[in-house]
């Protein structure tokens, strides 16, 4: 991860919102046009699945069952997970935001990819409001709303500025891991 985890909420938080964002992702890939993939994609969504049930069963502890100092954690843990979490899409590539260079529409062309980032994230925003209605916390979005003229829910702008800078490795832990990458390496390497 490039993001750091502060506190026991942020495990709730990474299972239920990254691993929800993975099972969106991962599904559609396990009926990709190459089979040893897509095999392999439906048991990492198996794995996924128990995460996301793991990570909001936890929430629902903290949440509606915890003390108001749990449910601050959750929300606080939530406030910090929301925007990464809808980042792991990737950038926008339908519409006119799209950005240039991407390989969607190669990938979809060849039967890789069956959906681009922007329908996956809406669909993760969508299953998402809902369970967090239920948890009773508060989605960091002060533009998310209810559409129902195009029966979806609309939600802010996601940062693109910070998600170039992390994933060109200037995230929070960037160092960190690579550190310990390098330290793993070169301690192991008499083995």
């Amino acid at each position: 991860f490039n993001y750091p985890t502060l506190n026991w909420a942020d495990i709730g938080m990474i299972g239920w919102l990254v691993g929800g964002a993975a099972i969106i992702n991962q599904v559609p890939l396990c009926r990709c046009s190459y089979g040893p993939y897509g095999r392999a994609m439906v048991r990492v969504c198996k794995e996924e699945s128990f995460h996301q049930r793991q990570g909001y069963d936890l929430l629902i502890q903290l949440c509606r069952k915890g003390t108001p100092e749990q449910k601050a954690m959750a929300q606080d843990a939530l406030n910090r997970w929301w925007w990464p979490a809808l980042a792991m899409f990737g950038p926008r590539d339908t519409g006119e935001h799209a950005v240039e260079g991407g390989h969607t529409e190669q990938s979809m062309a060849w039967g890789i990819k069956r959906f681009s980032n922007d329908d996956l994230r809406q669909k993760f925003v969508d299953m998402t409001v809902p369970q967090a209605l239920k948890l009773g916390v508060t989605l960091p979005d002060p533009d998310l709303k209810w559409n129902a003229e195009r029966g979806h829910w609309d939600f802010g702008e996601i940062d693109w500025d910070e998600f170039w800078r992390v994933i060109k490795g200037d995230g929070p832990c960037n160092a960190e891991r690579m550190a310990h990458r390098v330290r793993a390496h070169n301690e192991g390497e008499g083995v």
